[in-house]
């Protein structure tokens, strides 16, 4: 069988020697086996290296994209090295047959190893690395040239283009190639921002500028590839733009609203709001949504032009202190001083209660059936609730009172009787309505 691809290959190159291609298939062969293990080596000692400079940059820890950086580096290293082997020198056919295997697997792997690596599905990257590597293997039998005639004669012509099956799967690599590229360079570009020292609208707003950039760019580098020419698609993406518009008027308002929401920061990720009945924190501004997390754990997706349009409490706006008023009545009878004292030190005995500004207890008005105080302190988490903060305030107010024999009132009304009947006797029971008897009519019985 070897005998016969030796043959083969003699018959494609009848001009050259038969020891000169064996003896440069031999020094061919012994170049791709340095490059291979130079590659082993880079990736021992180079892969842990860019492994956690991934790490770093795109905040991602797996070991298996620490396999798969090192088997990157070694792949790249090989087809590169081979590269410049196969240019460095003028090969006859047998050198160049192992020069070009080499590379046509090399590459057809890496391919394989970053589309899989950006969580593409795995069929697309052994699908993308077979036709790299029978497009470039393609050469030891003439070139890539017949291949591409031949699915070139497999299409139909519109307007000045030929739609052939070779255009088409040029294409559709070239646009998973770029895809993943653009995926990987958007994981770096995200997890950088992210831990920049900008706030949280900044960081939103640049990772989304930083996202349609890289994809614009990968978009006009793709139609470049493919020798589109942008100009003659100026009519159709002016129709297509128009008809964009109206079709998609409310996604692309929420989406230009969203900008502004994080171009002017009036609602940033971690901000406490309050639209209509929904109150929560900001936990993600989206192209389309706000997504608002309530105490009961529900998640309100709120369009971004309602935020635009409608009335929106902001309780984080320019700082995140908010002040709680919590009412508290006590007795009459009760020492008002102390009362206010025992207030006070309720809040103090309260983690979450700010020491500045300190905690203020007024008295508002003397009620019905006891003086009424409002307790007003702050706290710097309203994203924590403040129904439990008030429910702790509350239960600590409620103890020193008890401690204290501070009574905190029932509600008292005065029972003024106009008349009654001749003779007639009022009894009042606990937890009964008063009732009128008349004892002459009940001597009578």
């Amino acid at each position: 069988m070897i005998e016969n691809a030796l043959k083969y290959l003699e018959a494609l190159a009848p001009d050259t020697p038969r020891n000169i291609q064996y003896i440069e298939g031999i020094v061919a062969a012994g170049l791709a086996a340095i490059a291979l293990t130079a590659g082993w080596y880079l990736s021992k000692y180079i892969g842990p290296k860019l492994r956690h400079l991934w790490e770093a940059r795109a905040g991602y820890e797996s070991e298996l994209a620490g396999r798969r950086i090192r088997d990157m580096t070694r792949r790249a290293t090989t087809f590169i090295l081979c590269g410049i082997f196969l240019a460095a020198y003028p090969w006859h056919l047998i050198a160049q047959v192992v020069f070009s295997l080499t590379i046509a697997i090399t590459v057809g792997l890496f391919a394989n190893d970053l589309i899989r690596g950006v969580r593409m599905p795995d069929w697309l990257g052994t699908a993308i690395g077979l036709a790299l590597f029978v497009t470039i293997g393609s050469g030891l039998v003439g070139g890539i040239a017949p291949i591409a005639e031949a699915m070139e004669r497999v299409g139909f012509d519109l307007g000045s283009r030929r739609i052939s099956l070779w255009w088409i799967v040029t294409g559709a690599m070239t646009a998973v190639m770029l895809f993943a590229v653009a995926r990987a360079l958007m994981k770096i570009v995200t997890h950088v921002i992210g831990n920049s020292q900008l706030d949280g609208a900044q960081k939103v707003l640049g990772q989304k500028l930083a996202i349609v950039a890289i994809f614009t760019g990968a978009f006009v580098l793709g139609l470049d590839i493919l020798g589109i020419d942008l100009t003659a698609l100026a009519v159709f993406s002016g129709a297509f733009g128009l008809a964009i518009g109206f079709g998609m008027q409310k996604t692309i308002g929420n989406l230009i609203a969203g900008i502004i929401l994080l171009m002017d920061r009036s609602i940033k990720p971690g901000d406490v709001i309050a639209v209509g009945d929904t109150y929560g924190w900001v936990n993600k501004i989206g192209v389309r949504a706000v997504s608002v997390l309530t105490r009961e754990g529900k998640e309100h997706l709120i369009p971004n032009e309602d935020l635009m349009t409608r009335e929106v409490e902001n309780w984080s706006y320019s700082s995140p202190n908010v002040r709680i008023s919590i009412p508290v009545g006590v007795s009459y009878n009760t020492d008002m001083d102390q009362a206010i004292e025992l207030m006070k030190q309720a809040c103090v005995d309260v983690p979450r209660v700010l020491n500045h500004p300190k905690p203020v207890v007024w008295m508002l008005e003397f009620g019905d059936n006891s003086v009424n105080f409002e307790i007003r302190c702050w706290i710097k988490d309203p994203q924590s609730g403040v129904g439990n903060f008030k429910a702790a305030i509350l239960k600590r107010v409620w103890d020193l009172f008890k401690e204290h024999d501070v009574e905190i009132p029932f509600p008292q009304r005065d029972v003024h009787i106009k008349s009654l009947p001749e003779g007639g006797i009022i009894k009042l029971e606990a937890g009964s309505k008063p009732t009128v008897s008349n004892p002459e009519s009940t001597a009578t019985k």
